[in-house]
């Protein structure tokens, strides 16, 4: 099983403090928000590589940060792909950074997506398992508990066995306050579909996007991310998630 990191966005929300340090190298209760990734992923076992896709200002910082990782912590290894854009106005977008990864790195294995902002509490152990064991498309969901919360997320509505019924981005009126995080699986069999999508002209941006494309085609299941989980858009955010998880 291979694991791609999204980190190539410029997080601009949160300027000055990424003009010199991509987002998911800020620290959030001392240590970097993409540690809270790796260390919750890594009990899922049968990892062999971990890419990490991020631009060309920050490539070297995730290549240090990596190599300082695997020091530290863990074995894993880590190839920084290097996407090539600058800024916003040449980045590729989420979904055209996974399908730089897939064709470059001819990867050819099930896979997890994750972003590289997502803070999670708890291990994502048993995420592997249902993946493994259901060998289909899962999406990582969040029950935020508020209407008004779910209504800045893409809001997801299942059936009895946890199947993506339906999946609208920012509704109005949420269904549920259940919301899709950027947490993937895809199995091997489903990456060809990465290259259709972008080649239908579909949103290149925004890795959601992709799912709300696949569900109609195939079932999507769903598995709910235990503990706490942020997403850190602002400055508001980094602030509550230090608060929050210094006192773990």
């Amino acid at each position: 099983m291979k694991v791609l990191i999204l980190a190539a966005g410029y997080a601009t929300r949160l300027h000055p403090l990424t003009l010199t340090q991509p987002k998911p190298l800020l620290s959030v209760a001392g240590k970097p928000m993409i540690d809270y990734v790796l260390d919750n992923l890594a009990p899922i076992g049968g990892i062999d590589e971990v890419y990490i896709v991020t631009n060309d200002k920050f490539a070297g910082h995730f290549e240090r940060w990596a190599a300082d990782y695997q020091a530290r912590k863990s074995p894993l290894n880590f190839k920084v792909i290097n996407d090539g854009s600058t800024d916003d106005t040449n980045k590729l977008g989420a979904i055209g950074d996974l399908n730089l990864v897939l064709q470059r790195e001819k990867v050819d294995d099930d896979l997890i997506v994750v972003a590289g902002d997502n803070l999670f509490s708890q291990s994502l152990a048993a995420f592997g398992e249902v993946c493994r064991a259901a060998q289909k498309p899962v999406l990582g969901v969040y029950d935020v508990g508020s209407v008004d919360q779910a209504k800045k997320y893409g809001v997801v509505a299942v059936d009895g066995a946890g199947v993506i019924t339906s999946f609208v981005e920012k509704p109005a009126a949420p269904l549920s306050t259940l919301i899709g995080i950027a947490l993937y699986y895809y199995p091997r069999n489903t990456l060809p579909l990465v290259t259709q999508y972008l080649a239908e002209g579909n949103n290149p941006d925004q890795p959601g996007r992709l799912v709300q494309w696949l569900y109609p085609r195939q079932p999507v299941l769903t598995w709910s991310v235990p503990g706490i989980w942020y997403d850190i858009g602002s400055k508001e955010t980094l602030e509550e998630a230090n608060r929050i998880f210094a006192r773990r």
